[in-house]
């Protein structure tokens, strides 16, 4: 039997070989006052000798010569002509690639600004939000900050939200949802979750929005957006798209923009209506945007539409099985079987090897950095290998080499 539990307390779902826990948050009016903690930081001068690092870290990550140089470009201004061309070819480009047929934007800031502005646009009242790692929980401490009514659907750190738990959840709750949310690839565990079929799931609750996190994926893991009910995804240009940070992609349903009409409170900076009917009257953001950047999106996007998002997204897929072969031949892989991503490998230290000593080694002898684990839970216990963006298999098997070495495997 399936039943909605308050706090901390958990329970079977029927047919599930683990329990799921529910949480449910409420935005509390705080009387006690806040005081800033005295800083300790001081200024450590940035110099011009550093020397150049390979990144295997979940993001950023490496990024194309020529996408640099595309920066240095004179400035100009953004309410000029040149930038129309400029918006306009990126946001058409990323629709190519993507294969969708839905609305772009592209905005400065992260892919967090768009995690927050979903939450503003699509939600009156309650949400509920598919939790196994730490990047999900961010999206319910969000919602909550915005005082929405959170309900949370809960894994363990390592495994993978299901959609017969999810469809599970709707069907026995009494709660009308505005938004599910679930995150596509959970960075922070090397978790994978199956999107697609979670956003079938959805679709059947035609009042319901679905919004996901694809942050460390999209561009390095083929997903089918319009055909699979996703109504906001979103994601950060220094991650799979193999671009200097500084701009959030989101792509956006109709469904979801016309939803927005009928609220009186969304986010202005990130609000879909304004930054898409500014697009559609002026083919340029509705402020200032990070110009530089923006013509790095435009040459690597240009790189991403030559090889081809099948293409890219086979490289992915060859990497990563490479760096899952490796790992289970030296440590184990911490995600549950059959959910690993496929951009983020995060790798059980079996071994018992000094993480934080082997990077500082890998780093020192071969001028390649990868991760430790996420937070102090999993700082020692695990490591992670970010194979997105430029590298290929010749690359990753680099680093394993070079880690094999450090770590005398």
């Amino acid at each position: 039997m399936y039943a909605f539990v308050h706090s901390d307390s958990s329970e079977q779902i029927s047919g599930s070989s683990r329990s799921v826990r529910h949480q449910k948050y409420h935005t509390v009016a705080r009387l006690s006052s806040w005081y800033r903690v005295v800083s300790v930081t001081e200024k450590s001068e940035y110099r011009d000798d550093y020397p150049d690092k390979t990144l295997y870290i979940p993001g950023p990550t490496e990024v194309r010569e020529d996408v640099i140089e595309a920066m240095c470009e004179p400035m100009f201004g953004h309410r000029m002509d040149r930038m129309t061309d400029l918006y306009t070819t990126i946001v058409e480009d990323t629709k190519e690639f993507l294969g969708t047929d839905n609305d772009v934007i592209v905005l400065t800031g992260s892919g967090t600004e768009f995690m927050e502005s979903s939450i503003l646009n699509l939600v009156d009242e309650n949400v509920l939000v598919t939790t196994c790692g730490s990047f999900s929980e961010r999206q319910a401490n969000v919602a909550e900050r915005l005082g929405k009514t959170v309900d949370t659907l809960e894994y363990d750190w390592g495994q993978a939200v299901k959609p017969e738990d999810v469809r599970a959840y709707l069907e026995e709750s009494d709660t009308d949802y505005d938004v599910v949310t679930c995150v596509k690839n959970e960075s922070s565990t090397g978790v994978r979750n199956p999107v697609e079929e979670i956003g079938d799931v959805v679709a059947e609750y035609p009042d319901t929005y679905f919004v996901v996190d694809a942050v460390s994926s999209l561009g390095g893991d083929y997903i089918d957006i319009d055909e699979h009910g996703i109504d906001v995804i979103f994601t950060s240009v220094q991650k799979a798209f193999a671009m200097p940070p500084g701009l959030g992609v989101c792509v956006v349903s109709d469904e979801a923009y016309e939803r927005e009409l009928e609220k009186d409170s969304a986010s202005w900076y990130g609000g879909f209506q304004r930054t898409l009917d500014y697009y559609d009257r002026k083919g340029q953001t509705h402020s200032t945007p990070a110009i530089p950047i923006m013509l790095a999106y435009r040459k690597q996007m240009k790189h991403m539409l030559s090889e081809g998002h099948d293409a890219r997204d086979q490289r992915h897929r060859e990497m990563a099985e490479y760096t899952r072969e490796w790992a289970r031949e030296h440590f184990a892989m911490f995600p549950e079987e059959g959910y690993e991503s496929q951009t983020v490998s995060c790798i059980e230290n079996t071994q018992g090897i000094d993480v934080a000593a082997t990077i500082d080694a890998v780093s020192e002898e071969y001028d390649m950095v990868f991760s430790n684990g996420y937070g102090s839970a999993l700082g020692e216990k695990t490591f992670r290998i970010g194979h997105m963006g430029e590298h290929d298999l010749e690359s990753i098997k680099e680093l394993t080499d070079a880690i094999e070495d450090v770590a005398d495997l």
